[in-house]
């Protein structure tokens, strides 16, 4: 009876054979793991950062330009309409095409940051996949890291887009930015950006994820920084 369970098991550690379970770790690992990485990684996860702040900062800038000239145009004094009216067409087509830009510009650079950081980590995947760690696990610590990344980076780039584009129409139209504060727009607007630049992480963070996961264990171990 015990010859029978060792061939058994035995069986069970034949490679290629097919497994009927696996056994999967909770998510609150993953998120544990994340941010042990981010902490470990800190000037790595900066540089992540930093591309969704300029992004965002950019995009949160010209909304709130938008916001702001939409309160002028509702509230303001009619000379001061005229002017704004005239170039506000042609405005918005290079903003579009600025905007697009810059967001374009955030995702390589996560993409090329997060690709650096596979190879950086290629032994501890390696390692991570020798212990069980599944490909699904992998690619939970990096989309995870990314969205972390992405909140604290599109919180800040939107608090320094809105100062920007507060601080310009304060000096341009003093005391009539207060009048005319388009509060619930600028709020909408910030939310969209957050949401927006953690979309972004994530869709840059999906590719290099894809290839840590797909990594062979033994070749990554070998791969020499």
């Amino acid at each position: 009876m015990s010859i029978r369970k060792k061939e058994n098991k035995m069986q069970e550690s034949v490679p290629g054979k097919k497994i009927d379970k696996q056994l999967t770790l909770p998510l609150r690992h993953a998120l544990n793991m994340s941010i042990r990485n981010i902490k470990i990684r800190f000037g790595r996860s900066i540089i992540v950062t930093s591309s969704i702040i300029l992004g965002i900062a950019f995009l949160m800038s010209i909304l709130a330009n938008n916001a702001f000239m939409a309160g002028i145009l509702e509230k303001g004094p009619e000379h001061i309409k005229i002017a704004l009216q005239q170039d506000i067409e042609e405005m918005k087509i290079r903003q579009i095409w600025l905007v697009s830009l810059s967001l374009l510009v955030c995702v390589v650079g996560i993409v090329n940051a997060m690709l650096m950081a596979v190879t950086e980590r290629a032994r501890e995947i390696g390692t991570m996949k020798c212990l069980g760690a599944l490909d699904k696990y992998i690619v939970e610590i990096f989309l995870l890291e990314s969205s972390m990344q992405g909140v604290i980076g599109s919180i800040i780039g939107v608090i320094f887009g809105f100062a920007a584009s507060f601080i310009v129409y304060l000096l341009k139209y003093k005391g009539l930015v207060w009048s005319i504060f388009p509060t619930g727009l600028l709020l909408k607007y910030s939310l969209f950006s957050i949401l927006l630049g953690v979309i972004i992480s994530v869709i840059g963070a999906i590719y290099p994820a894809y290839v840590s996961a797909k990594m062979e264990p033994a070749e990554a171990i070998r791969r020499e920084v």
